[in-house]
């Protein structure tokens, strides 16, 4: 890569190498295309573009981020653009022109044929979140009454050059219900002779339009298909999310849920796209929130404070309980998280949850309990025994505490129907702060009979 790189940098100014560079990228593949653009100018990015094959560049046009492609669509001709935009799939179309300015989005739309402008439109009536708003309308659809031979003339004549995926086929009744699905390999090894009906697959697994994007990913990939076909609530068949988009779903889901749990809101735009403002406002007000729940902490800590002068040294260990709380609901909240995502638990498995956190917790409270009792024993400020009894007693119930809640928050959050990441991170270690410290001071009140 970094010598085709030297070579492209040597060679863009020489029209007469062109040719050369594009027989170098042409074994690359968009991605591949993609990290190289990032080490070429603007001038040079735009050059790239115009030396690279048709098909790859609407290939990699799909794949760069907003800037970059609103920069290229700015430096191409009239012809260009409707080439570019001919050889693009209408999910990908229909991405890009929502993406981009008014201005150029307007010169893209008069650049588009009617049949394309059918399918954006098409595609623009559904919630981008849905699965309808990342299907492609592009698919194969065949009668049950028509023979193998038929369906194999009509693919090959109608079919293979236009569609983003070819292994499915969906059969579909005279309104356009989805009846069932046949693969290509089926149709290649049948007699000619056998109807497509004798032959398709009747149990279809299919998603519906208003099917949220991440489930409809979760059923793609559960079922390791390549596609999936998108109906209505009568079963009409409206198109297919295909592998690629639900990787880009599952990319974008990931990141709003690292973004939550990192207390963060706003649009999921990559760093060096978004502006200062723009990760401002991502940050700023959870950050408020939590300053302001964090603010009951100074209450509780004011409500102890002749408990704390009777003995100084429980304000020693403040921090301590503090941290080893809120990591410990974190760990928690995070595997709960993690299984409700991939499907591995369920709010009926909130019993055994309960349960079998509970002996961990209990295990990790004696572990912690003992190092901090030993620790505060032996080393300065060198506690006396009752002293350190009561650290370590006190850890041991707040390790408890923050293990079982951190467990059980997210999962009756997602019962709820809401998104269970706003319950990891900080937001979960504020809430374990306030209570954790709580029991600390109690405990230490009884203990040491206060």
């Amino acid at each position: 890569m970094e010598k085709l790189l030297e070579n492209i940098s040597e060679y863009m100014d020489d029209p007469l190498k062109n040719g050369a560079i594009a027989n170098s990228l042409r074994e690359l593949s968009p991605a591949e295309l993609e990290e190289l653009w990032d080490s070429l100018t603007s001038e040079q990015t735009l050059q790239l573009f115009l030396i690279i094959d048709q098909e790859t560049r609407s290939a990699l046009m799909a794949e760069l981020n907003h800037s970059d492609q609103e920069f290229l669509l700015e430096g191409l001709s009239e012809q260009l653009t409707k080439d570019l935009l001919l050889y693009m799939e209408p999910d990908d179309l229909a991405d890009l022109i929502q993406s981009v300015s008014s201005d150029v989005r307007e010169n893209l739309w008069s650049n588009l044929t009617e049949d394309s402008r059918r399918e954006i439109e098409f595609l623009l009536r559904y919630d981008e979140d849905d699965a309808a708003g990342i299907m492609t309308p592009r698919y194969g659809a065949l009668r049950a009454e028509i023979t193998v031979e038929q369906a194999i003339s009509f693919v090959r004549r109608d079919m293979a050059d236009k569609l983003e995926t070819i292994y499915y086929l969906y059969v579909v009744d005279g309104f356009k219900r989805l009846i069932g699905v046949i693969s290509l390999r089926q149709l290649l090894s049948a007699e000619n002779n056998e109807t497509v009906g004798d032959l398709m697959e009747r149990n279809v697994i299919y998603v519906k339009d208003e099917t949220d994007q991440e489930d409809a990913a979760r059923v793609l990939e559960d079922n390791d298909f390549l596609a999936i076909p998108v109906v209505d609530d009568q079963l009409r068949l409206l198109g297919i999310v295909t592998f690629d988009d639900v990787i880009d779903v599952i990319r974008e889901e990931q990141t709003e849920d690292i973004y939550k749990m990192g207390a963060m809101g706003g649009n999921t735009d990559s760093y060096l796209e978004t502006s200062v403002f723009g990760l401002v406002l991502k940050r700023l007000p959870w950050l408020i929130i939590l300053l302001l729940a964090g603010t009951i902490t100074t209450n509780v800590l004011d409500g102890y404070s002749e408990l704390t002068v009777t003995a100084l040294f429980l304000t020693l260990f403040v921090p301590v309980i503090t941290q080893t709380g809120g990591n410990t609901g974190t760990q928690s909240s995070t595997l709960m998280i993690r299984g409700l995502a991939t499907g591995e638990l369920k709010f009926r498995d909130l019993g055994k949850v309960l349960f079998k956190e509970l002996f961990v917790a209990f295990i990790i409270g004696l572990a912690t309990g003992g190092v901090i009792f030993l620790r505060s024993l032996y080393l300065p400020p060198g506690l006396e025994l009752l002293e350190a009894l009561t650290i370590a007693s006190a850890l041991s119930c707040v390790v408890l505490f923050a293990t079982l809640l951190g467990c059980l928050v997210p999962m009756v959050i997602h019962r709820l129907g809401f998104d269970p990441t706003v319950a990891a991170g900080p937001l979960m270690s504020t809430v374990i702060d306030v209570c954790g410290l709580t029991i600390y001071y109690e405990i230490a009140r009884l203990v040491l009979k206060l």
